[in-house]
Parts: C-alpha cells; structure tokens; sequence
C-alpha cells in the first residue's frame, strides 16, 4: 500500500507532462498565427494584382486575365 501511495505521489509531483502540453498548446498557436499570415499575404498579393489587371485593361496598354494570371 505504501508503494503504491509513493507512486501516487510522484506521479503528483512529477511536471514533464505538464510542460508538455504547454509546449504543445503554444507550438498551435505559432502555426495557426503563421497560416493566418501566409493566408493574408497571398489575398494581399492576389488583390494588387486584380487591381493592376483592372488598370491595365482600362488604359489601353494591354490586356489581362486576372483568373488565369495572364496578359499581354
């Protein structure tokens, strides 16, 4: 009964599962943060080059398809 009550109590004391999950809890948020960024660089870059396609097909100089990313 003993060893089981010491056995008991490491498992109480011992922190390595703890500082597990933190570590864990904190690896998620650094990813969701880093999709989060890469997710509004490309909309960023997707929206300047709408705007150019719209510019460069209202002035004349040239054509382009913004959906398929080509011009001329």
């Amino acid at each position: 009964m003993s060893k089981l009550v010491s056995i008991a109590g490491q498992f109480r004391d011992d922190e390595n599962g703890a500082a597990m999950v933190e570590y864990s809890i904190l690896v998620g948020i650094i990813a969701g943060a880093a999709i989060l960024a890469i997710v509004a660089i490309g909309l960023w870059v997707s929206g300047r080059f709408t705007g150019l396609c719209s510019v460069m097909n209202n002035s004349g100089i040239g054509t382009c398809n913004a959906a398929a990313g080509t011009g001329t």
